[in-house]
């Protein structure tokens, strides 16, 4: 089996699932197996629990009952079971006389019996898991109780950041959100994080008094009434938000500057692409662990090679449950310029990139100038075609292609050798 089909087999359930984020929560779970205790352990470090405050214990639900005998009880109490049903259903009956108005009770149980669910919610109790589960299925457990049915979040957030810079990666972002807002007819937010040199506006021929600083600096004021103020129109289906780009101000910002914004963007917006200017800063790590999607844009050198790779690497620990990050290879094939063969590069990063963008200074060149997208400039070309298929990936859609890719042939030799 091919490298590209392991990363799939691996991260194509995770890759197609958006999971919303669980609000600023307490949470007390009370376990009887360590195997419970680890799956619970390891959910409270996800991106998705990162607002809630968890504390494991074990000792079941006995142990749940003497702790809340004289206390305050939390959000949410997890109770694992291996009792018989019986005294199940009375030690709940017990904890039911200590639990403030408000609290949720989910019991992890070893017994899959619809019996027991009935009576487990006749007297309150707001969710059964059934052993065994894992980390993504405990975390869907709990977004379901505080996100609605189903718990899966409205919107899709795409973080894109440049291996280096002056790689492009700007440009792949804003032609990557064009591609879904056209080619999928999906709504799409481009956010300009690099406020003071962001280039959405020029690219979208925009220029909007206020833009995403405005949410930035007046937090307290966020809301969807004040971002659909701020967002630029630049196609039915696109909008931007667009960075200051100016240096008359200092831009140190805190490690949760853009929580606020980024919670509006995914309760109210399909689609939201985070142009990410290439630093690695307290917020622009946060932003990208918690992001659903991550795309590193890189140029086929050693610095490249050596910054994509340390980027990946930590990004792939800070997010053990989500799929690793993509890759895009951009500039390739400069004239005069040695590269490393993208095989090479490829085995490497132990990843196949999902995109390989021919170096074509002529088209990127008019589009930039005129304030176009690549489509806007040449609907016909290869380019095009492959930032379609681009965003059919990110969006974790069959990637279908009419013709065949300017660089299918190299593409599949890479896979070959890797094979």
């Amino acid at each position: 089996m091919t490298s590209e089909a392991l990363l799939e087999q691996a991260g194509g359930r995770h890759a197609a699932e958006i999971i919303a984020p669980a609000p600023r929560i307490s949470i007390q779970a009370f376990c009887e197996s360590q195997g419970v205790v680890s799956i619970v352990e390891a959910a409270s470090s996800d991106r998705r629990m990162a607002k809630v405050h968890m504390k494991v214990h074990m000792g079941g639900v006995q142990a749940a009952i003497e702790a809340f005998r004289s206390a305050p009880t939390p959000n949410l109490i997890v109770v694992e079971n291996t009792k018989d049903r019986e005294q199940l259903l009375d030690n709940l009956d017990a904890l039911a006389e200590s639990c403030d108005s408000g609290t949720k009770v989910i019991v992890i149980g070893h017994e899959n019996d619809i019996g027991l669910y009935r009576a487990l919610t006749a007297r309150g109790v707001s969710d059964y898991i059934v052993c065994p589960f894992d980390v993504l299925d405990f975390i869907r457990h709990v977004s379901r109780l505080y996100n609605g049915s189903g718990g899966e979040a409205l919107g899709r957030v795409i973080a894109v950041i440049g291996a280096k810079g002056g790689v492009g990666a700007s440009n792949v972002s804003h032609n990557l959100a064009w591609s879904i807002s056209r080619q999928l007819e999906v709504q799409t937010v481009i956010v300009d994080l690099d406020l003071a040199f962001g280039t959405a506006g020029l690219d979208f021929n925009q220029d909007p008094p206020q833009g995403v600083a405005e949410a930035v600096f007046a937090p307290e004021r966020v809301d969807s009434n004040m971002i659909d103020r701020l967002l630029s129109k630049c196609s039915d289906m696109l909008s931007l938000l667009a960075a200051p780009a100016t240096v008359e101000r200092g831009y140190d910002l805190g490690e949760a500057a853009f929580d606020p914004l980024l919670d509006i963007l995914r309760s109210t917006t399909p689609v939201t692409v985070l142009d990410i200017p290439h630093q690695w800063t307290a917020w622009t790590r946060h932003v990208l662990v918690a992001a659903d999607e991550l795309l590193i844009v890189a140029s086929p050198d050693l610095a490249n090679l050596r910054n994509a790779k340390a980027m990946l690497d930590a990004l792939r620990t800070a997010r053990p449950n989500d799929r690793p990050p993509r890759l895009a290879l951009n500039f390739v094939g400069m004239p005069k310029r040695p590269e490393i063969a993208l095989a090479e590069f490829a085995k490497a990063m132990e990843l196949q990139p999902d995109a390989v963008i021919p170096f074509e200074p002529k088209l990127f060149g008019t589009a930039a100038n005129n304030g176009q997208m690549l489509a806007e400039v040449e609907a016909s070309s290869k380019i095009v075609e492959i930032f379609d298929d681009l965003a059919r990936s990110v969006m974790g859609k069959t990637v279908r292609r009419t013709k065949k890719s300017l660089l299918s042939p190299l593409l599949a030799r890479m896979r070959m050798k890797a094979g």
